[in-house]
């Protein structure tokens, strides 16, 4: 490229590069301590056709098309057996199934947020902040981020194209990097030496440089572990390919992570076994399972929590898809979780306890149960729980 050019990218690409202060230069973080990752599941998803109510008439009289069959050994297409009436959808076999079994794996049904607006950017906002309903913080605040500032020795990172919310107004640098698709480096050695040459004496001088030598070293170690992970053969899903890159970074370097998955928005044509749901479900599982492999030994030090920001209406509408809704399921995994059980507050799955007439009700608030979850984890005081979830009641599921 020319100079002018080449002088365009570079700025663009200082701009949009991970801000990394000297103590957030990569370090490799102490042996033993806990992993924990997010994954924010961005449409809300069907949670019904992910944790199968298989015990309710109610369920197979709302979804006449969307609905999965009761556990038969001899339909494939069947709802997978847990237990107390709920089924696993059946494209999660070889991926979230095996870890059911290892009892790695645990669900959180009729979970969300007190949030009733039914969007997905109010809701998103409401729980990436953790802050509750009437409160009137920092808008700019994320729970992520004011967990990161509780812990010592838990570097913390997003594997997104931008900070989200949930790890902004940290008052330290937290950085970020997507790696979907390509993890090469943008700039040779003499390109990142002109840019870093242009910053210096300047305040973003420290920013441009720790991006230049995050991108660089990162693109090392990836290309490096994906060689010896595929054996030559390409990934087949995308979402795997990419949570073996982040089992890399979280292994030796980072212990508090987050990433997003998008397309979860089902009004048209969600299918059950197969279509968008399906597919979104199975290559899920195959991301999550692939990190759960990548990990290795380390697997037992981690948590991986996915949530959403509401789930849909429990009835499919004309169009044999469904709307926006409010209680949806948590999943919490780790190689220590104490999993293979549905955990939490429930009722049963009929019309009479549906919300409004229309979703499942929240009954395990997300505030309370991360932070039970995360009290556990780091052994946080009370305050300084307070400090991550205001005046949330930390509820301890058993999960860890």
């Amino acid at each position: 490229m020319d100079r002018r050019q080449f002088l365009r990218t570079a700025v663009a690409a200082a701009l949009a590069a991970p801000a990394l202060s000297f103590s957030g230069r990569l370090f490799a973080a102490p042996v033993g301590t806990p992993r924990f990752l997010l994954v924010f599941l961005r449409g809300g998803y069907d949670c019904n056709n992910l944790l199968v109510p298989t015990g309710s008439d109610f369920y197979y009289e709302s979804r006449p098309t969307l609905a999965i069959a009761r556990p038969d050994a001899g339909n494939p297409d069947s709802a997978l057996a847990l237990d107390g009436g709920w089924g696993l959808n059946p494209v999660l076999h070889d991926s979230i199934w095996p870890l059911w079994q290892k009892k790695q794996i645990a669900f959180v049904p009729f979970a969300g947020t007190a949030d009733l607006s039914r969007s997905h950017f109010e809701t998103q906002d409401h729980i990436e902040r953790g802050e509750p309903m009437d409160h009137s913080g920092d808008y700019r605040s994320g729970f992520m981020a004011r967990l990161s500032g509780q812990l010592t020795g838990t570097p913390a990172i997003a594997f997104t194209n931008n900070l989200p919310l949930s790890f902004q107004g940290a008052g330290h640098d937290i950085p970020n990097i997507s790696l979907k698709g390509n993890t090469k480096s943008h700039f040779n050695d003499r390109q990142a030496a002109i840019l870093a040459s242009m910053y210096q004496g300047t305040a973003l001088a420290a920013a441009s440089a720790d991006g230049l030598a995050l991108r660089k070293d990162v693109t090392a170690d990836l290309e490096k572990e994906m060689v010896a992970a595929s054996r030559g053969a390409p990934s087949a899903r995308n979402f795997a390919s990419e949570t073996r890159r982040i089992a890399t970074l979280m292994r030796d370097r980072y212990r508090l992570g987050f990433v997003d998955v998008g397309g979860w928005d089902t009004h048209v044509n969600q299918g059950s076994v197969k279509g968008g749901l399906a597919n979104n479900l199975h290559n899920l599982g195959e991301g999550l399972a692939a990190y759960a492999d990548a990990l290795g030994d380390d697997w037992n030090d981690t948590t991986v929590v996915v949530l959403s920001e509401f789930g849909r209406t429990f009835r499919e509408n004309g169009d044999k898809g469904t709307d926006h809704g409010h209680g949806t399921v948590y999943w919490v995994l780790g190689g220590r979780v104490r999993g293979g059980r549905i955990a939490g507050e429930q009722v049963a799955v009929t019309q009479p306890n549906l919300l409004q007439n229309r979703d499942y009700p929240v009954l395990n608030n997300y505030r309370d149960v991360l932070g039970g979850l995360m009290q556990k984890l780091w052994g946080l005081r009370a305050d300084q729980l307070q400090s991550v979830f205001p005046q949330a009641r930390p509820v301890d599921l058993g999960l860890v």
